[in-house]
């Protein structure tokens, strides 16, 4: 199978993309110097290669009263019950991110909220799943890295 190569053009359209998923082919067009036709044909063929996956919405949780953050280690009794845990966890909304790891862990969530009685609630909630043991939070005070670029164009550089 051959290996679907990016060049400098296809770069600074996902660069674009990745800032503002919902703009339009001929802003990205004018300032690439190249038709809106060629942007469509790119992207085409980085949807189809599996590169560009679907375009996301970006909410600003602070501006709907969600601005308190928490991670939340799940111990579980026995690592048999991660599909039940999970499943449950799927179940709180709150619960906006959760990982299976190996380490101090068995799941790992992030959990947004409106304050701290709000996580509490939260957090009460997921010590009464069936199959979990115990939890252990860590409070973020601040989101001081959150950058989608960054790695992209570490990758860019390795070809």
């Amino acid at each position: 199978m051959k290996k679907f190569v990016l060049d400098e053009i296809d770069h600074q359209i996902l660069d674009i993309l990745i800032e503002n998923a919902r703009t339009p082919f001929t802003d990205i067009a004018k300032k690439l110097l190249v038709s809106a036709g060629t942007i469509h044909v790119r992207v085409k063929k980085m949807e189809d290669e599996g590169i560009i996956q679907g375009s996301t919405l970006s909410l600003n949780y602070e501006k709907m009263g969600y601005s308190f953050i928490a991670h939340v280690g799940v111990f579980l009794e026995k690592t048999s019950m991660t599909q039940h845990v999970l499943d449950n966890l799927r179940l709180i909304p709150n619960v906006t991110v959760a990982y299976v790891t190996a380490g101090k862990y068995n799941i790992f969530c992030k959990v947004r909220a409106k304050n701290t009685n709000d996580a509490k609630d939260i957090i009460y909630r997921i010590d009464d799943i069936h199959g979990v043991n115990r939890t252990e939070t860590m409070i973020s005070l601040e989101e001081s890295i959150n950058d989608k670029k960054r790695l992209m164009h570490a990758i860019f550089k390795e070809f």
